[in-house]
C-alpha cells in the first residue's frame, strides 16, 4: 500500500509539470494579431486607399490617378480657390496670373493666363494640372505634352450655376484626394444658400435690380444662366435683364427704360468711383435707383468666379438689396 501511495503520488506530480509546460508552449500571446486578423486589416487599409481613383472630368472622358498626388498646378482663380476650401492649398506649387485669393497665392509660381508658360509648368514637374474647358478646346498639343511628360491633367468642368459649382469641387476633391473636405465644403455651401432662401421669404415687395458688369459706354449686364442672376432669384429680387441669356451688351435708353429700383457694378477693381459714374449719368434722373442713391459696387470674384466665395457674394447683395430683411 504504500508503495502505491508512492507511485500514485509520483504520478501526479509527472502530470502536474507535463500539463503546465503543455500549456505555457502553447498558449498564444493576447496582443499578438492572428494572420488572419494581419491580412483583413491589410485588405481593410487598401479598401480604404482613395488611389488609384478614375473620374469622368470635365469633358466627359475617364481619367485615371494612380497615386495621390503631391503637386498640383491650377491655371484658373476658381479651381485656385477650389484647391484651398478642400485644404490642399499646400499641394499648389503654380498658379495662373489672376489667382488672387487666398493671400498665399502671391507667393506661388505663376504660368501665364489663357496662353500658359508651357516651359516653366515642365519644368516644375507637377503631379496634378487642373485646367480648364478652354484648355481643351484651344491648346490640346499642350496638354498633350504634360500627360508625355507624366503630369496627370484634369479639366474641371465649366460651371454656371450653383449645382454645376458643387460637382467641380466635388470633381477637384476626388482628384486630390480630399472627397471627404469637398464634400463638407459643398454641404456648407448649400446650407447657407438655404438659410439666405428661408429668410428671402420675409422679403414683402420684391425689387428690380439692374447689374452691370461693364462701365458706360459698353455696359453689358447679366441674364440667365448666370450666377448672378440665380444669386438675385435666390434672395427674391427680380433681374431686371432676366429676359435675356448669359452676358448681353444694352444701351442706356433701354436700360433707362427698366426702372431698376438698386444698381449693382462690379468693376469697381479697375474703375475709380463707379457709384459717382452712375449717378452721374445724364438722363438717368428719374430712375428709382438714382433718385434714391442705391447704387452699390461689389467684389466682381465673388459673384462671377465659380468657387466657395460665391455664398459670399449672394450674402453681400442680399444685405445691399433688402437692408430691412438681412441685417437684422
Amino acid at each position: 500500500m504504500k508503495k502505491w501511495t508512492l507511485f500514485s503520488f509520483i504520478l501526479v506530480l509527472i502530470m502536474m509539470f507535463t500539463i503546465g509546460c503543455g500549456s505555457d508552449s502553447v498558449k498564444p500571446e493576447e496582443d499578438s494579431p492572428t494572420t488572419a486578423e494581419k491580412t483583413e486589416e491589410a485588405t481593410s487599409s487598401e479598401a480604404d486607399a482613395p488611389f488609384p481613383v478614375t473620374v469622368v472630368d470635365g469633358t466627359g472622358e475617364e481619367v485615371t490617378i494612380d497615386t495621390e498626388p503631391e503637386t498640383i498646378i491650377s491655371v484658373i482663380p476658381s479651381n485656385t480657390e477650389i484647391t484651398y476650401a478642400i485644404g490642399q492649398g499646400d499641394k499648389l506649387i503654380a498658379v495662373d496670373n489672376y489667382s488672387n485669393y487666398p493671400e498665399e497665392t502671391a507667393n506661388l509660381e505663376k504660368i501665364g493666363d489663357q496662353q500658359l508658360n508651357v516651359e516653366k509648368i515642365l519644368a516644375l514637374q507637377p503631379d496634378l494640372a487642373l485646367v480648364t474647358e478652354y484648355q481643351h478646346e484651344n491648346n490640346q498639343d499642350v496638354l498633350k505634352q504634360f500627360k508625355e511628360a507624366g503630369i496627370d491633367v484634369v479639366v474641371i468642368n465649366s460651371a454656371e450655376s450653383f449645382d454645376q459649382v458643387y460637382k467641380s469641387i466635388a470633381l477637384v476633391g476626388e482628384v486630390t484626394g480630399a472627397s471627404e473636405e469637398a464634400e463638407k465644403v459643398v454641404s456648407e455651401m448649400k446650407e447657407s444658400l438655404e438659410e439666405i432662401k428661408e429668410k428671402a421669404k420675409a422679403v414683402k415687395e420684391k425689387k428690380k435690380v439692374w447689374v452691370e458688369v461693364s462701365p458706360a459706354p459698353d455696359i453689358f449686364t447679366t441674364g440667365q444662366n448666370t450666377f448672378l442672376h440665380e444669386m438675385l432669384e435666390s434672395i427674391n429680387a427680380i433681374n431686371t435683364a432676366g429676359d435675356q441669356t448669359g452676358w448681353v451688351k444694352m444701351t442706356e435708353e433701354e436700360i433707362v427704360s427698366l426702372n431698376p429700383d438698386v444698381i449693382i457694378t462690379t468693376y469697381g477693381y479697375y474703375v475709380d468711383n463707379p457709384k459717382e459714374a452712375v449717378l452721374s449719368r445724364d438722363g438717368w434722373d428719374e430712375v428709382p435707383a438714382i433718385k434714391q442713391e442705391q447704387v452699390f459696387d461689389v467684389d466682381n470674384d465673388t459673384v462671377t468666379r465659380p468657387g466657395p466665395r460665391l455664398i459670399d457674394g449672394v450674402e453681400t447683395l442680399a444685405k445691399l438689396i433688402y437692408p430691412e430683411v438681412f441685417e437684422k
